[in-house]
């Protein structure tokens, strides 16, 4: 049994999101979540969820699209994760790397984020490219001024003090097909002393093919290169890394355990 707890069902045609889930089923994936990127996506993520068993949602805005809309208010975020197939908020956080909405909005959305999490007790699926202080800080300031909530650092290629920094805080770390990229040996040694009940494993496709379709339109049944590879770096046999994943998300999503 696999679970891909982070991909974008919705960026494929309308035509083929049948066939990329039943092709998923098949290689073994019983669980998908699909991600919330704008708030006005929220009604497809759920549409999706409803129409298909095996596809859960989050709802949020990406930090890449903040800048398109007002920040929403932790009121509104909290009523759009009002929903039974709504498992979590997010995507949110902060990207350095495109900028491709100002840095003070990008923190004040990652800002508000938090506290709908910490209002709802879902998960935050956190992203993170060249901001890792910033996103620490925020973090810790954020769980100071509100208390805990259940987080996961999404698509995991940042560094070992912030993953180790989510972890001692309660969180999870995702790992994606970056996992198997050959440059990716720095990563790899991060995820081999990372706890193994912190650990899941996604595809964020379509992105991030793994290695061997590297280059080619990434796909949740994909995820399985992924969990091979966890299982090459940690010493375990594949059905561990399947096993250990599928536990660790179910802990952190509860809502669909």
């Amino acid at each position: 049994m696999l679970v891909d707890s982070h991909c974008h069902l919705d960026y494929y045609a309308e035509g083929e999101i049948e066939a990329v889930i039943s092709r998923a089923v098949e290689a073994g994936v019983s669980r998908m979540v699909t991600i919330g990127v704008r708030m006005e996506q929220a009604a497809k993520v759920k549409e999706l969820a409803e129409r298909f068993p095996q596809v859960w949602g989050t709802v949020g805005v990406h930090p890449q699209n903040v800048g398109e809309a007002p920040v929403p208010e932790v009121e509104e975020i909290v009523a759009l994760a009002d929903h039974p197939r709504i498992i979590g908020i997010g995507e949110s956080g902060l990207d350095y790397f495109y900028d491709k909405a100002p840095r003070e909005v990008q923190q004040e959305s990652f800002r508000r984020h938090i506290r709908a999490c910490q209002k709802t007790g879902l998960p935050l699926a956190i992203h993170a490219r060249d901001a890792d202080d910033d996103i620490a800080a925020i973090l810790s300031e954020e769980r100071e001024v509100g208390g805990d909530f259940p987080a996961l650092l999404h698509c995991f290629s940042s560094t070992r003090a912030l993953a180790e920094k989510v972890v001692a805080d309660g969180g999870y770390v995702s790992l994606s097909g970056i996992l198997t990229f050959p440059k990716s040996e720095e990563l790899r040694s991060i995820v081999a002393d990372l706890p193994e009940d912190r650990l899941l494993v996604e595809t964020d496709s379509p992105y991030l093919a793994p290695v061997p379709l590297r280059g080619k339109r990434n796909e949740p049944a994909l995820v399985a290169h992924t969990a091979a590879m966890l299982a090459r770096v940690r010493g375990w046999e594949v059905a561990k890394a399947l096993d250990i994943t599928t536990r660790n998300f179910e802990r952190l999503f509860s809502r669909c355990a």
